[in-house]
Parts: structure tokens; sequence; C-alpha cells
């Protein structure tokens, strides 16, 4: 039998939600908002924007603080970059500089 559409991407959803907590700090929350804005795995990260990516998570009621930036900053380079820097893998690197 058939599995429906709903079942099918609740499968599609769970193996990208196991994806992304390959990325260093990404939990649940993060792996589901990123789900929500529409990405699917790790590669579909390549080239995304953390800025627009933030802002579109604030217009998604999904959260706003600016923790989430820094951590998109993070995957954003983590997704871009073949031999990440290890200081480089932690969200608080990518904080604002003052």
């Amino acid at each position: 039998m058939a599995k429906s559409p709903a079942a099918n991407r609740h499968i599609k959803t769970d193996k990208a939600a196991l994806n992304f907590r390959q990325i260093p700090y990404a939990g649940e929350a993060t792996s589901a908002d990123l789900i929500a804005l529409g990405y699917t795995d790790i590669a579909s990260l390549k080239g995304a924007n953390a800025d627009e990516m933030y802002e579109r998570t604030k217009a998604l009621g999904r959260g706003s603080d600016r923790c989430i930036l820094y951590m998109y900053r993070m995957i954003c380079y983590y997704a871009n970059t073949p031999n990440p820097d290890k200081e480089k893998l932690k969200w608080w690197a990518w904080k604002d500089k003052i």
C-alpha cells in the first residue's frame, strides 16, 4: 500500500531534521526552523543568506532572538565551507561586533 502524501512529507521532514542535526549546535528547534524556511538538507543551504533567513524566521513568527541570527551565520558558514575552522563552528563566534 502506498503512503499518503502527508506521510511522505512527514518522512521527508524527519530526514531533513536528522540531516540538520549534523550541524554543530543545531537541535530540534533549529532544524524545525530550517524546514519551515524550506530547506531540505545541508546542501540546500549553500548560498543562503543568514540575514534573510533571520528576517523570514521572524516573519513566520518563529522567534526574534538575535541568537537565531548568530546560529544562521554559523550554519551558512558550515554549509559553504569544505573544511570549516572549528572555532567558527560555535554560534557565539558570529555575534555582532560592537
